[in-house]
C-alpha cells in the first residue's frame, strides 16, 4: 500500500541566516497579482480619507420664523414641500428645492402642538394651545387665509396625527386621546387609560388601525382603533416625548427618551427593548424614520442632530452648527436624501443624509468610481486604521466633556454593580442587561 504525504523543501521558505531576505511563496497564476490586498487596502484607505475630507453635510437654512420652531409636517406625496409651525402660532410652506417660503399666515393664538397632512395631500390640520383644531387648504382659496373648518377642544392638545388612507384624525392632549373625522367637530371615538397628559400620537403607516402614543406618566401605550380601549402599555424609567413607526416594518416603532437615549421596541415583545441607541448627551426630543426603514434621525437638546442604524447602538453621524440651539424637531426627506432640523432659534436647516454624497448628475465613470470605493470601505472596515478614521467626529467642547463624564458615571455604576454581586449569596443581586434596566412594568 502506498501512502501519499505532503513535503516541502525547507530551502523554499527557511533563510540560511537571519540576515537575508524574507522568502515569500508565490502564486505564478498571471490573473491574481502577489500584491492585490496591500493595493486594495491602499485604495480603500484612501477612499475612507477622501470621505472625511468631503463630508461636508450642511446645505442650507430657512429663515423667516419670528419664533422657534416647534413642529413640522411632510407632504405626503411632494418631495419638495414641507409644512412648519412656530411657537407665536405662525404656520409656513416651504419649498425645498428653491429654499423659500410660499406661505406664511397666522393660525393659532399661542404654539403650534401639531401638524398633519391629509391622506390626500390637499388640506392640512393644526393644532394649538388655544384648544383649536383647524382645517387649512393647501392652496387657499380666493388668496384669503381662512380656515376650512374650526373645531374647539375641551382640553389642551400637544399632538396630531392623520390615517394614511381614510378621512380620520387623532389628537391627544390632557389625559385623552380622541379620534375625530374630517367632516364632523364631535369626536367618533375617545380613549383614556388614567393617565396626566399625553405627549405625542403617531399612526402606524402599515397597520392602519393601529395607534401609539407617549404619556407624562412615563408610558408609552398602544391603541386599536377598533376597540373601546387601549390595548397595552409598557412603563420605563423616564419620560418619552416622541416616537415615530419604521415604516418598512411596521411592528417596529423607536421612541426618544428623556435620558439621553433612544429605545427600539417590537409591538409584539414590549418587555424588552429590540435595541438602546446611546450617544446623545442630553433629553432627545424627536425622531424621524427614513423612507427605507434602515435608519432614523434624532434631535437632542445637546443642540446636536445624530443619524443611526437600526440595528446599531451608536451614531453614524453627528450633525452640529455653532449657531443651531436646542432641537425641537427632526424630519427625514421622502427621497431619503435630506434630513429637516428645527431649532428654537428660528431656523429651519437642510443637511445631506450622507455628509460626503456628492449631490447632481454623476457621470458613469465617477459612479463606477464612488461604487468601487464604497465595496473596499466595506471590506477592510474591520481594519485599526480604517475603522478609526471612519468613526472619527468633531463634537464641541461641551457634548465631549458630558459624554466623558457620562462614559464615567456609567463604568462607576457598573463596577459598583460588580462588587456587589461578587460579596452577595449568589443569586442575590442578578445582572440586569442595558435594555432591560429602563423598562419598569407592562400593562394589558
Amino acid at each position: 500500500m502506498k501512502v501519499k504525504m505532503l513535503s516541502r523543501n525547507p530551502d523554499e521558505y527557511l533563510r540560511e541566516t537571519k540576515r537575508d531576505i524574507h522568502k515569500i511563496p508565490r502564486n505564478f497564476d498571471p490573473a491574481l497579482h502577489p500584491f492585490q490586498a496591500a493595493r486594495e487596502y491602499t485604495k480603500a484607505l484612501n477612499a475612507v480619507k477622501l470621505e472625511r475630507v468631503f463630508a461636508k453635510p450642511f446645505i442650507g437654512n430657512l429663515e423667516g420664523h419670528k419664533d422657534a420652531v416647534s413642529c413640522m409636517c411632510k407632504h405626503p406625496t411632494q418631495l419638495a414641500t414641507l409644512l412648519s409651525g412656530a411657537y407665536d402660532g405662525e404656520v409656513r410652506t416651504w419649498n425645498l428645492g428653491q429654499g423659500t417660503c410660499t406661505r406664511a399666515f397666522l393660525a393659532h393664538d399661542g404654539i403650534v402642538r401639531g401638524i398633519a397632512y391629509a391622506a390626500d395631500g390637499k388640506h392640512f390640520i393644526t393644532a394649538g394651545d388655544d384648544k383649536t383644531i383647524k382645517t387649512w387648504d393647501t392652496v387657499p382659496a380666493g388668496g384669503e387665509e381662512e380656515p376650512v373648518n374650526t373645531i374647539f377642544s375641551k382640553t389642551v392638545l400637544s399632538g396630531i396625527t392623520h390615517h394614511r388612507i381614510k378621512p380620520v384624525f387623532v389628537t391627544c392632549g390632557e389625559g385623552i386621546c380622541q379620534m375625530w373625522e374630517d367632516t364632523r367637530n364631535e369626536p367618533l371615538r375617545t380613549f383614556q387609560w388614567g393617565v396626566d397628559s399625553l405627549l405625542d400620537v403617531k399612526f402606524n403607516p402599515v397597520q392602519k388601525d393601529l395607534l401609539a402614543s407617549c404619556a407624562s406618566d412615563r408610558s408609552i401605550i398602544l391603541y386599536d382603533t377598533r376597540e373601546t380601549g387601549p390595548l397595552t402599555r409598557i412603563v420605563m424609567k423616564l419620560r418619552s416625548n416622541k416616537l415615530s413607526w419604521n415604516p418598512m416594518e411596521a411592528f417596529v416603532f423607536t421612541c426618544a427618551n428623556e435620558d439621553y437615549n433612544l429605545y427600539t421596541y417590537d409591538v409584539r415583545k414590549l418587555k424588552t427593548p429590540v435595541n438602546v441607541h446611546m450617544d446623545h448627551v442630553e433629553a432627545v426630543i424627536d425622531v424621524d424614520y427614513s423612507p427605507t426603514g434602515k435608519e432614523f434621525v434624532s434631535g437632542s437638546y445637546d443642540k446636536s442632530i445624530r443619524i443611526f442604524e437600526v440595528n446599531k447602538g451608536h451614531s453614524r453621524e453627528v450633525y452640529h452648527t455653532r449657531r443651531m440651539h436646542r432641537l425641537t424637531c427632526v424630519s427625514w426627506s421622502l427621497d431619503n436624501k435630506y434630513v429637516i432640523s428645527g431649532s428654537d432659534e428660528m431656523n429651519l436647516r437642510v443637511w445631506k443624509a450622507k455628509a460626503s454624497e456628492k449631490l447632481g448628475i454623476l457621470k458613469a465613470r465617477e459612479r463606477n468610481a464612488l461604487l468601487v470605493n464604497d465595496a473596499l470601505k466595506e471590506k477592510y472596515a474591520a481594519h485599526p486604521e480604517i475603522r478609526r478614521i471612519a468613526r472619527h467626529r468633531q463634537v464641541p467642547k461641551h457634548i465631549y466633556n458630558a459624554r466623558a463624564e457620562l462614559r464615567t458615571l456609567r463604568e462607576k455604576g457598573r463596577r459598583k454593580e460588580a462588587n456587589r454581586r461578587r460579596h452577595s449569596k449568589k443569586g442575590a443581586v442578578p445582572f440586569v442587561s442595558e435594555r432591560q434596566k429602563n423598562v419598569v412594568e407592562q400593562d394589558t
